[in-house]
């Protein structure tokens, strides 16, 4: 391994040009992270020890362990005393999932492709669970946000991965979480090693910690919430430990919190100390007791765990290997069109590019107070790193498409939300540390937005765009805020401001079709949206516009096909299932009516007003039986009540009930219109 990346050693390559063939090393290592691996000869799966990873959410490292300010974590300080302490360890992101998927993977968001939170990881990118899985380990995870659901693709390799948060909630507190862990610890059967995943949450804003954390820290409320969660891992530790004599305890953070520092209340935005400088200990069987204060990157947490698992040394923090640490903050780019940041760190200097270069001395100056890039030296290595550090393509979409409107709200709950539109790149973009005047307003718009707040979102955005008139995201959700409101003439407006920013994106496209469905112009609409979904076929509610739109137009066949898509690429709602299963039955279709009517049953239980549709649904595929019950469950109050009728007659004279005549007197004498000439013809009643 190199100073600079993770790297094969390179030897007598002939005359290739010394600079490109290290530009070329460094996008290899970026992609790759620690390239090729030589598996070490594996222990049985009985001898390897079981592994506790504990991921600390939104954890500054000032704030835990021996060295913490005004705050009180003896489980940590206990681990640290007997473990390996990292005393400059980095995340590669300020975001929870981006950085969680950096640990299970252990390589770059470069490589495994997720810059922000509401994306997918690829299946293409092996995770932690499924390498230990397959060397004999009992896997489980128990995590406490939504933005780790399994939806986003961190859940592959568990056997168990415990993501249910209660109804309606996005979030669950520590004490919940372990209490989980700790039943599951119980219940287990130990004929395997175990590798067990606890992900706390709680110092997330807002910063609500539990009695008597709260009444102790009354003036320091983060402080109180990673006191409260330090209590809790020490609980989870014990057990652990109590099961697992020999076992491994690895314990770091996805990100840290600013709390105001540099202008950023939260994260997500800087990469200075207080978001990037997490806590990183090791407690393991070899593992000497001390402390290293070279940086490392947390993203070497997957080799270690795969090292101390007996599988594969290479990139384990036990190597002592020295690198350049890297980092990445891309929301405000994605989001905002701003400068993309990212930062290198080797020895005491960090240097941290957007736009320009910033270097701080964070040993000697952790605040980060006095920049030294007009004097420091920055290594090649770290100068490499800087320029070279691949930036997103913006040819994907940077929020996932797929997800619900629950889901959304969610994930606004937490704050946790991006843009769905591509940003416009210019020249001049800003520097994300000189717009720092802005964050608050952006995650309060954002939030109202999501939260359909229309009216409460249109004046503090027009207040972005007026600080930011190249905002391509704020323009657009201006447009659709007033679109949402029914302001016609507003909405237009505001849309050609957004036309002016970005001429040809597909997501103004996008926003204005969703305007004119709204509005009921088809006309308009369906070209804007034939194009949107020609560009990019995914974008979920185009699909469900287009389909709304093709059923107006009496094209039935595709509006089924365009209502089955969006199904596929979310949880459907019951009423979305019903939908779905009555274009099913207008087309003939009943192998996917039947499908969709009987899920819809399964999610409204005794709710479900569809009976009527089943019964029917039944009796043409000669389910007797089912269709019996089925139609036995339409109510007398039901607008077709005497369809109902008709057709338990026909069931009942095709299984020869001993009540069939009282049956199909009962449909004559309630026959409508319809059922009247349909009886008089039915032969199974002559």
């Amino acid at each position: 391994m190199t100073a600079t990346f993770p790297l094969p050693a390179v030897a007598g390559r002939g005359k290739v040009a010394r600079g490109t063939l290290s530009r070329l090393l460094l996008v290899t290592a970026l992609i790759l992270g620690c390239g090729r691996t030589t598996e070490s000869p594996s222990p049985p799966p009985a001898s390897r020890p079981s592994i506790l990873l504990i991921t600390l959410d939104t954890t500054r490292a000032d704030s835990i362990g021996p060295d913490a300010k005004g705050v009180e974590t003896p489980a940590f300080n206990t681990l640290a005393a007997r473990g390996l302490r990292f005393t400059q360890a980095y995340a590669s992101v300020p975001e929870t999932l981006p950085s969680h998927s950096t640990i299970m993977t252990g390589v770059y968001p470069a490589a495994h492709g997720v810059h922000e939170n509401a994306r997918r990881l690829g299946a293409d990118h092996p995770l932690l669970a499924e390498r230990l899985a397959k060397a004999g380990y009992e896997t489980a995870a128990f995590v406490s946000a939504y933005p780790l659901d399994r939806r986003y693709g961190l859940a592959r390799g568990f056997e168990k991965y415990d993501d249910s948060f209660g109804e309606g909630r996005a979030e669950r507190s520590a004490k919940e979480t372990t209490d989980l862990a700790l039943a599951h610890l119980q219940n287990r059967s130990a004929t395997k090693p175990l590798f067990l995943w606890v992900h706390y949450f709680d110092p997330h804003y807002p910063y609500e910690p539990p009695e008597p954390f709260r009444s102790r820290y009354s003036g320091n409320p983060y402080g109180g919430e990673v006191a409260s969660m330090d209590h809790e891992m020490g609980r989870l530790v014990t057990a652990f430990m109590a099961a697992n004599p020999d076992g491994v305890a690895l314990v770091t953070a996805d990100h840290g919190e600013s709390l105001g520092e540099h202008g950023e209340a939260q994260h997500g935005n800087l990469l200075y100390q207080g978001a990037m400088h997490v806590p990183l200990v090791i407690a393991a069987p070899g593992v000497a007791p001390g402390t290293i204060n070279a940086p490392v990157s947390n993203r070497r947490i997957f080799h270690t765990v795969v090292d101390l698992a007996g599988l594969d040394k290479e990139g384990s923090l036990r190597n002592d290997e020295p690198e350049v640490v890297v980092g990445e903050a891309m929301k405000p780019f994605l989001n905002f069109g701003w400068q993309p940041q990212m930062m290198a760190i080797e020895g005491r200097l960090k240097a941290i590019r957007a736009g320009t270069i910033e270097v701080y001395d964070v040993i000697a100056d952790s605040g980060e107070t006095r920049d030294l890039s007009s004097d420091a030296e920055l290594s090649r290595g770290v100068r490499q790193a800087l320029r070279d550090y691949p930036v997103p393509s913006l040819k994907v979409q940077p929020v996932a498409q797929n997800i619900s409107e629950d889901e959304r709200q969610k994930l606004a709950s937490l704050g946790y939300i991006g843009s769905e539109a591509r940003p416009v790149i210019r020249p001049d973009a800003p520097r994300p540390k000189d717009m720092v005047h802005l964050f608050d307003d952006l995650d309060l718009a954002s939030g109202l937005f999501e939260r359909g707040a229309y009216a409460e979102a249109i004046p503090i955005l027009e207040k972005i765009q007026q600080a930011d008139p190249h905002n391509l995201m704020t323009a657009l959700r201006l447009a659709a805020a007033h679109s949402a409101l029914g302001r016609n003439d507003q909405a237009l407006a505001a849309f050609r401001k957004a036309e002016s920013i970005a001429p040809q994106s597909p997501d103004v496209r996008h926003y204005l079709a969703m305007h004119y469905a709204r509005t009921g112009d088809w006309n308009r609409a369906v070209p804007l949206l034939e194009k949107v979904l020609a560009e990019t076929p995914d974008r979920l509610p185009a699909i469900e516009a287009m389909a709304e739109a093709r059923e107006r137009q009496g094209r039935l066949d595709e509006a089924l096909e365009l209502r089955r898509r969006s199904i596929s690429m979310k949880t459907p709602t019951a009423e979305e299932l019903v939908r779905a299963g009555q274009l099913a039955m207008a087309v003939g279709n009943t192998p996917i009516a039947l499908e969709s009517f009987e899920k819809a049953r399964a999610m409204q239980g005794d709710a479900f007003q569809h009976h009527l549709e089943l019964g029917v649904l039944y009796l043409d595929t000669r389910r007797l039986d089912a269709a019996r019950s089925s139609l036995d469950n339409v109510r007398p109050n039901h607008p077709a009540y005497a369809m109902a009728l008709f057709k338990r007659a026909q069931v009942s004279a095709l299984l020869r009930e001993p009540d069939m005549a009282a049956r199909i007197d009962a449909a004559r004498r309630h026959a409508d219109d319809t059922t009247r000439v349909l009886i008089e013809r039915e032969r199974l009643f002559q």
